[in-house]
């Protein structure tokens, strides 16, 4: 008995060996790519990506070049450009450099009729920090500001104050993005150029930065390629770092960072191509510990027609990386699939020309701002229930 015990053990080890092997063959590692990194290249340090394709197929990467380390300061815009779907990279080349000031928050758009890659940015007095500015106790006030690419990313236009129409001069704090805008794709707004933004504004029941003040969130607007943009009206209370994106019927979905306490992502609905929208509701699908997020219209796939959101999917802290899928028009999320345990912080989500995902976030070992790394990822392994994929560095 003893010995048919042992050879029926060694049996089983073998076979657990072998199912092992299997399941690591099965596994493919997926490495991300560094495209920026703290005490390399130019600059002290990099954040806030923001990620587009060209309509001639030039992946674009965005991120502030930062030389003081906080939000405020020298910061300068610098992009690098891959033709080959993000597999290499070129040097980075400087959008904006304003001496010891802050050129900050891309929001590009592409647009897809004339091929022109639009870039919004907000601009503020280096000394000024974001208090301050909510306080409206700052040197000078934070400003939009916008130019455009017409040769996919190699150089770009003089910059243009947009405050005039795309400000209320009553808002303290202002922000393009982060992240990328739209353009919508069917409906009466076809054509119609999306930009999400923020702003703080005036309230006596307010609580931002300890004072009087709330977040709310906006979209800028251009029915005529860009030559004229406004402002839609506000969407309020409590939500700021907005992303818009077009569901199946042309309805607009803001998604934004939520300061309402409900540790989750809130929404808001447009039915005028982003005129005017719903009030706040929250998506308690989509966990949050008031970070910045990305969500994408993938488009369809085998028939069914796909969203992506990405965000740290936790409700305190900045970590587990994480997208979730939806083919309900963002009604219900059916499959999150974890990409990243470690620390990680602000993405932005793509449709690689090739059909692939990229989500380029903000990630390191001890802290979320160590590099800006991109992953690239078939649409297919995301839309199946187990993690095939194990994501390194």
């Amino acid at each position: 008995m003893r010995k048919n015990y042992s050879y029926h053990l060694v049996f089983i080890v073998l076979m657990l060996g072998f199912c092992l092997q299997l399941t690591f063959v099965k596994a493919q590692v997926v490495r991300s790519q560094t495209i920026w990194k703290t005490g390399e290249g130019a600059y002290k340090g990099y954040r806030i990506p923001a990620l587009v394709v060209s309509v001639k197929e030039t992946v674009l990467a965005f991120a502030e070049g930062r030389n003081d380390g906080g939000d405020s300061g020298d910061i300068d815009m610098v992009v690098k450009r891959s033709t080959d779907n993000g597999k290499t990279w070129s040097e980075e080349i400087v959008i904006w450099n304003d001496e010891l000031n802050t050129c900050g928050n891309p929001c590009p758009v592409v647009d897809e009729e004339t091929g022109r890659i639009w870039l919004w940015m907000t601009w503020n007095y280096g000394k000024d920090d974001e208090s301050e500015i909510i306080y409206k106790k700052s040197e000078f006030p934070r400003k939009p500001f916008l130019c455009y690419s017409d040769d996919d990313g190699l150089s770009w236009s003089k910059l243009t104050d947009m405050s005039a129409g795309c400000k209320n001069p009553s808002w303290g704090w202002y922000a393009t993005g982060p992240g990328f805008g739209i353009q919508q794709k069917s409906g009466k707004y076809k054509g119609r150029l999306i930009i999400p933004a923020n702003h703080s504004y005036d309230d006596p029941n307010g609580n931002v930065r300890k004072g009087p003040y709330s977040y709310g969130a906006h979209v800028i607007i251009s029915d005529d390629h860009g030559k004229t943009w406004r402002m839609s009206e506000s969407i309020t209370p409590g939500c700021n770092e907005s992303q818009v994106t077009e569901l199946s019927d042309g309805t607009l979905l803001m998604n934004m960072r939520s300061y309402n306490d409900k540790y989750s992502r809130a929404i808001s609905v447009s039915s005028d191509g982003g005129e005017t929208w719903s009030p706040v509701e929250h998506d308690f699908q989509l966990t949050e510990s008031r970070c910045q997020a990305s969500i994408l219209n993938y488009g369809d796939y085998k028939g069914k027609s796909y969203y992506l959101f990405s965000n740290p999917a936790v409700p305190v802290g900045r970590t587990h990386m994480t997208i979730k899928i939806s083919n309900n028009d963002c009604a219900d999320w059916q499959i999150g699939k974890l990409i990243d345990a470690c620390p990680s912080a602000y993405s932005c989500l793509v449709k690689l020309p090739n059909g692939d995902i990229g989500i380029l976030y903000e990630a390191g070992e001890k802290k979320p701002y160590e590099s800006i790394i991109l992953v690239r990822l078939p649409i297919r392994s995301l839309l199946k229930c187990a993690n095939d994929y194990l994501i390194t560095r």
